[in-house]
């Protein structure tokens, strides 16, 4: 992770220091504290920037009313069951449709962004539990240093030293 390319941070404070960094920018991926666990790092791409209204329509995402152009996105096969429903009623999520394949449309508010998972069907993300505030930002994902496959519970050796874009 680049934790620079966002901000230098008095680690342990998160208080950015001399260097605020650039914003995002929408397809980078990125690493960020999970809002519902602050003691937990997650991974997505960025999607929505502030002031973006982003909706998904039949899993395709549109950002501003203009399909975006995702050639890195994974759909599970259909015969695979989905990890989330098709439908989730979930009381914390961000108000709209609260579906996995139809969603929104939501206006991402300032000083937050919308982020989706690469492997779309099964991704746990903005969908479902709302915006992430610039603030848990961490950095900017670049290679993968370390893979885990935790339904065979082996390494994945051949992702390792993989650039991520």
């Amino acid at each position: 992770v680049n934790k620079l390319v966002y901000g230098l941070r008095v680690p342990y404070s998160g208080k950015r220091v001399l260097y605020h960094g650039r914003s995002p920018r929408r397809g980078e991926v990125v690493v960020f504290v999970y809002p519902r666990n602050r003691h937990m790092d997650f991974i997505k791409r960025v999607i929505g920037l502030p002031g973006d209204v982003v909706s998904i329509r039949d899993k395709k995402v549109y950002v501003n009313g203009k399909p975006l152009e995702e050639p890195y996105v994974q759909h599970v096969d259909p015969e695979v069951r989905p990890l989330f429903p098709r439908c989730v009623k979930d009381p914390f999520a961000v108000p709209g449709t609260l579906c996995r394949d139809n969603f929104g449309p939501v206006k991402v508010p300032p000083g937050h962004l919308f982020v989706l998972g690469d492997n779309r069907d099964e991704s746990y993300d903005s969908r479902f539990w709302g915006f992430v505030p610039f603030k848990d930002l961490k950095g900017k994902a670049f290679i993968i240093y370390f893979s885990w496959n935790p339904r065979t519970y082996h390494i994945r050796w051949r992702r390792f030293g993989k650039l991520i874009h």
